[in-house]
């Protein structure tokens, strides 16, 4: 036989569009061309093949070889086509029968002695490959990430002599079996740790109930970065559909992810607006894509570029993130709660008039504008945490855990979920209508409010579902007066 086809998977952001590796061997002067848009990875690719052929035993063809990767219009990179292409070319030189290659996806990157390496954008391939009913074969290493797909026939190899010897039906590959996974209960920073901060504890609970940002505020060593980084352990659990989401964005940043577990980001002030949202010539999802479905943590926020930080408007509204490029556009999820820390000034005590602050107006001002009203009025929650007392800090007993208080979000989550499908924070003007109902007092107590407080539409909107979070959690179907009160207090302008 002198033709063959084999079935692969490109990464296109988080899609993987089907591949076909077609290989054609006629006479002529030696020579491998491959066409079909291949990048610099995937030309290189026809000397780690001609080498891991030999090295496993078997004849690399002296004859005019064509290799034409199709749709010849998208363009093909990274290393995962070694195996297909090697494949193929045994099978159309007569070395390997063709009978069963028609049901599997091969991915894999060949060493020159014929072994399989690991490669990134797994889970996304695995997906798509699930979907399609095919079954597929991968490296060894990139198992257990594609194992954790049910109802997908996963074969892993070690090398492309064991895939020959499974054609060739000599020594069949076994189908990998997936293991239990770790459980994310004991493994999260827990909130009985922190002392005091009774108030700003109660709106990290509301966040987690409705799925709201937050902006903490106050001087250094009160516990902001602290509060923020036990929001994960209250958040309800991800069910499996969204774990693998989360799962297949960390496979094609090809970072590593505790599956189950939802993300907690915490990026550096220094970052770049591609390292937040993402991009590059082919684009690769930023922070706030892998923090999707979890937390993005910045601290120090008015340290942020002021540039970077207008990136944030769009995605927290539209919950996504659209990159563009000449040539393509892509669209990443962005469903994140963004946690925000900041200090009331430069030096970090101008609160409540302390002492120690040497700044003046003008250089507060100066650094408080450093943040945008667009972008302040995009969060629902502006909280104080003021320096703890020597009394909170030596109170030996511990606060309520996050098992605790994860019973009360859990409970207010259950019944949004109930009520509307979704978590508050993702209500739309018209269904706030519907669900947010207010009392005859309450809508004048708001109606007041958004005179005195000069709320935009926005932030009326957001008060309302902040509203609605803190009437779930209180078992009320109706918006009471103190409902509404409370969600008004996170609005209210920053102590100075």
């Amino acid at each position: 036989m002198s033709f063959a086809k084999v079935y692969t998977r490109g990464v296109l952001g988080l899609q993987a569009p089907l591949i076909e590796v077609e290989v054609h061997v006629s006479q002529g002067l030696p020579s491998l061309t491959i066409v079909g848009l291949p990048e610099a990875a995937v030309r290189e690719s026809k000397d780690r093949v001609r080498s891991a052929i030999i090295n496993s035993g078997f004849q690399f063809p002296t004859k005019r070889l064509t290799i034409n990767l199709a749709p010849a219009d998208l363009p093909k990179d990274g290393s995962r086509l070694d195996l297909p292409i090697a494949l193929g070319i045994l099978i159309a030189s007569g070395q390997i029968p063709d009978q069963h290659i028609a049901n599997y996806e091969l991915i894999g990157e060949l060493a020159l002695d014929g072994q399989l390496r690991a490669i990134s954008g797994v889970l996304s391939i695995a997906l798509a490959c699930k979907k399609a009913n095919h079954q597929l074969l991968l490296p060894y290493d990139n198992a257990q990430e594609a194992g954790q797909l049910e109802q997908l026939a996963v074969y892993p190899a070690c090398s492309l002599k064991q895939v020959c010897q499974h054609f060739l039906d000599q020594q069949h590959i076994d189908c990998y079996t997936s293991q239990s996974r770790l459980s994310q209960e004991n493994s999260l920073p827990d909130l009985a740790d922190i002392k005091g901060q009774l108030r700003p504890r109660r709106a990290l609970e509301i966040a987690a109930a409705g799925g709201h940002s937050i902006l903490f505020r106050g001087p250094p060593g009160t516990g902001k970065t602290l509060l923020a980084s036990r929001l994960p352990s209250i958040l309800p659990q991800l069910n499996q559909d969204d774990s693998l989401t989360v799962a297949s964005i960390y496979s094609v940043a090809n970072q590593p992810y505790q599956f189950g577990q939802r993300p907690f980001r915490a990026p550096h002030h220094t970052a770049s607006a591609i390292a937040l949202v993402g991009g590059g010539s082919q684009p690769k999802p930023g922070e706030i894509t892998l923090a999707h479905l979890g937390v993005l943590f910045l601290d120090e926020l008015p340290e942020f570029d002021r540039k970077v930080l207008e990136v944030l408007r769009q995605p927290l509204e539209s919950q996504e993130i659209v990159i563009s490029r000449a040539a393509r556009q892509m669209t990443f999820p962005a469903q994140f709660q963004l946690i925000a820390a900041m200090n009331p000034c430069p030096c970090g005590y101008a609160f409540n008039q302390d002492s120690r602050c040497q700044c003046s107006a003008e250089s507060i001002k100066r650094y408080q504008n450093r943040i945008s009203g667009p972008l302040l009025d995009r969060i629902d929650l502006h909280i104080d945490v003021p320096p703890l007392s020597a009394q909170d800090l030596q109170n030996s007993e511990r606060s309520e855990s996050s098992a605790c208080v994860r019973q009360r979000v859990l409970q207010a989550h259950s019944f949004q979920l109930n009520r509307q499908g979704f978590n508050n924070q993702l209500l739309s003007p018209q269904q706030l209508e519907d669900y947010a109902v207010l009392s005859p007092d309450s809508q004048k107590m708001l109606a007041i409010a958004q005179q005195r407080l000069n709320l935009s539409a926005r932030a009326y909107h957001r008060v309302l579902r902040v509203a609605r979070t803190i009437a779930d959690l209180a078992q009320s179907e109706l918006i009471t007066s103190v409902h509404l009160s409370e969600a008004l207090s996170y609005r209210s302008p920053f102590q100075s």
